[in-house]
């Protein structure tokens, strides 16, 4: 069995959960079959039933309009993917980047095409903001890959439901196949010189965000919720690579009057690597996922992975990962999906998201016992192994494209 993996990011670079996803799944995958990964920026590598390459773009995209050069270099890059030899079986694609090459080779060379759903164009509409008429684009793409896919991989039950909601694909083609976590990595720590490097008090109880600034995460939603907090809990925003420069403005803005009320709030504005993570989470007192859509979550693993209680917007996926009341606490989040949310709704929110931190935090004991279950539940859960295993499964269970009816 011979997969092909076509992803955007790739280690070393990583800046999400999807790419967390498939670095974890391909170093599971490897075991059991040969696997090549074709990537926007992943560091090349080739061994026996291994292989690693980065493509660019191919074409001038230097005139284009500003919003539209990420689409443009996208698709170039989707271009080079096939026009290399493809000799596989099956085509494995994560996130829209990579759909239209999973579209192509599958047309092209006869081979199944596999899609993992990490989230849902239909889903996300502020991309807008941040891509213009490139986000009709991104969503056509999604919507025609989906549909034609042999199989689709949804990463949570929620998802599931929206992907038969939102397209025209037969029920059986969909499965549930969750994200992972590798707790040998992810593990608690009595490490502290992530802090003492961010001038954080690890003997102050602090609440930790960790992921992008977009609005998809709800980051500004925290921001807003600080004043509200406990004026002696410490807040720390490890939050970087702002989706456009209207969300990092929002978020400058945000976290200056945020300090005006609040004394101890610490904006580390970078995606920290691995280990500094790991001792953020194992010293923070809560972690807190404020996202608006998430279809799995999972930042909440890799925090109840590390013993951290988590408190967390019940949407999306959170709840398969988040047992609201033993590994954490999840707020009702008043939103339709397909619209920005109300700024009453927004005020309300916010207010409870405060209200959950403070009394989680308030009773240490609960907050113990919620981290030891969230490290109990992650081991006993969600190994990448037996993830891995169901994915070769699926693989070997479509037939040849030239062998089977769409009907």
């Amino acid at each position: 069995m011979r997969a092909l993996i076509l992803t955007n990011e790739f280690p070393p670079h990583v800046y999400g959960g999807a790419g967390v996803h498939v670095d974890y799944l391909t170093r599971e995958l490897r075991k059991l079959i040969d696997v090549e990964v074709r990537s926007f920026a992943g560091q090349p590598a080739d061994e026996g039933g291994w292989r690693v390459r980065a493509y660019e773009p191919s074409h001038d995209i230097g005139a284009a309009e500003p919003k539209l050069k990420g689409l443009w270099a996208t698709l170039s890059r989707d271009i080079g993917f096939v026009a290399d030899s493809v000799d596989a079986d099956v085509v494995h694609c994560h996130t829209w980047y990579t759909h239209l090459a999973g579209m192509l080779a599958r047309l092209a060379y006869g081979i199944p095409l596999v899609i993992t759903v990490h989230s849902l164009e239909p889903l996300r509409p502020w991309k807008r903001e941040q891509l213009g008429g490139g986000y009709d684009v991104s969503t056509w793409i999604e919507r025609t890959a989906l549909e034609m896919a042999d199989a689709v991989i949804a990463v949570s039950g929620d998802t599931r439901e929206d992907v038969l909601r939102l397209f025209d694909i037969q029920p059986d083609r969909v499965q549930v196949i969750h994200n992972g976590i590798d707790t040998t990595e992810y593990a608690p720590t009595s490490e502290t010189s992530t802090l003492e490097r961010y001038g954080i008090d690890p003997h102050r109880p602090f609440v930790l965000f960790v992921g992008r600034v977009t609005r998809q995460k709800g980051i500004i939603h925290l921001v807003r919720a600080i004043p509200q907090l406990d004026p002696q809990l410490g807040v720390v925003l490890a939050a970087g690579q702002p989706d456009t420069p209207e969300i990092a403005a929002e978020m400058e803005a945000g976290v200056a009057e945020a300090r005006r009320q609040h004394a101890n709030v610490t904006w580390i504005p970078e995606m920290l690597d691995l280990a500094s993570k790991v001792q953020l989470y194992s010293h923070a007192a809560a972690f807190c996922c404020p996202s608006v859509y998430e279809p799995f979550g999972i930042i909440n693993l890799e925090a109840m992975a590390c013993g951290c209680p988590v408190v967390a917007s019940r949407v999306g996926g959170i709840p398969e990962v988040v047992v609201d009341g033993k590994t954490g606490v999840l707020v009702p989040l008043q939103l339709g999906t397909d619209e920005p949310m109300a700024p009453a709704d927004a005020a309300d929110y916010e207010r409870a998201l405060a209200e959950a931190i403070n009394a989680l935090v308030a009773d240490s004991a609960r907050g113990s016992a919620m981290g030891e279950a969230g490290r109990q539940r992650a081991v006993a859960e969600f190994s990448w192994s037996s993830i891995a295993a169901r994915t070769v499964d699926l693989y070997r269970s479509l037939p040849a494209v030239t062998d089977r009816s769409d009907g």
